[in-house]
């Protein structure tokens, strides 16, 4: 098994991204804006009909934040499971081809891989439509001790919370090797479906907790972000809120520290937002840099992230990553 110190664990998703119009819009099934889930025939369906054929990515929350910690220069692999397709090999070398770790993907060939379709109209607004699929599949059983060799980080995203099962065994072989475990919170729906899991999960297991405004609100009840950012640090060692557009909050203990956003030229598409700030904020942390110092590497990879369509970088983006996380 290929040596890698950060193991992201979640759904691999090819991400999908086509610009639309309205009328075209109009014949998918579903409201515009937003995220919902369909099945492999109904998205075949709308793919069929693109105009053109769509860009496309490795994604999923998970996979978002190890590919830019990959790119950045950190030893990363992904646990999750992929169908044996065509959509399976393409997510499996471009992972491999930023220096990804590719041994610990899990195979169900009764299952296409998991896509998501990000249907790009003139106002900049996304429909999202999400084909789980094989990533569906994974189990608690697909979780074996050698996925957590040489692992000093384990990555979750919250999506996890709805498999408790599968997330136990994670947090277990995580367990067994000592290693740091980080959750992102992923959604204020996930966090509402899941409290009284995610409120011991916290408690128990997880090490830095990443929140947006909207996530720590609905975990705490409490819409001041300073007030949710106390709550998450009496659970956690790092808690970090995300602020959008005014920054984010982290604490490790008594240490605060305000972090200020790194202002885009212009913002172009949100997609990966989070999982990017928490991607720069890990690698920072890999350096064992200071909060304040993490923070602000999270900040910076956000604000590549959002001047581009999809969750990814141009060259010359990467090149300011890679120099940021070079520089002392």
């Amino acid at each position: 098994m290929t040596r890698a110190s950060v193991l992201g664990v979640g759904s691999p998703i090819v991400d999908l991204l086509a610009q639309v119009d309205d009328a075209f819009l109009s014949t998918v099934p579903g409201r515009k804006g937003g995220m919902e889930l369909v099945d492999p025939a109904t998205m075949d369906g709308i793919l069929a009909r693109l105009p053109k054929a769509p860009a496309r990515a490795p994604g999923g929350s998970a996979g978002n934040t190890v590919c830019a910690m990959a790119r950045a220069g950190a030893a990363c692999a992904m646990l999750g499971k992929t169908g044996s397709d065509e959509a399976a090999a393409y997510y499996k070398e471009a992972f491999a081809a930023i220096g990804g770790d590719v041994s610990r993907f899990k195979t169900d060939a009764t299952a296409p891989t998991a896509r998501c379709l990000s249907l790009v109209t003139p106002d900049s607004e996304r429909t999202m439509r999400t084909d789980l699929g094989a990533a569906l599949k994974m189990g608690a059983g697909d979780v074996v001790p050698a996925d957590f060799s040489g692992i000093e980080l384990v990555h979750i995203e919250g999506y996890l919370l709805f498999n408790p099962d599968l997330l136990n065994a994670v947090l277990a072989g995580a367990a067994k090797v000592h290693a740091t475990v980080s959750l992102d919170l992923g959604s204020f729906e996930v966090v509402n479906a899941t409290k009284p899991l995610l409120t011991t999960v916290l408690r128990n297991s997880v090490d830095i907790v990443f929140a947006n405004e909207d996530e720590a609100a609905a975990f705490t009840g409490d819409r001041d972000p300073h007030a949710a950012l106390g709550a998450l640090s009496q659970l956690c060692d790092i808690a970090a809120v995300k602020l959008g557009a005014k920054g984010a909050l982290v604490a490790r203990g008594t240490e605060r520290a305000e972090v200020p956003v790194v202002p885009a030229p212009r913002v172009i598409d949100t997609t990966g937002a989070g999982d990017f700030w928490a991607a720069g904020f890990l690698v920072g942390w890999l350096q064992k840099r200071d909060i304040a110092a993490c923070g602000r590497l999270g900040s910076l990879f956000g604000s590549e992230v959002v001047r581009h369509l999809g969750a990814g970088l141009d060259s010359a983006g990467w090149d300011r990553v890679r120099a940021a996380c070079s520089a002392p």
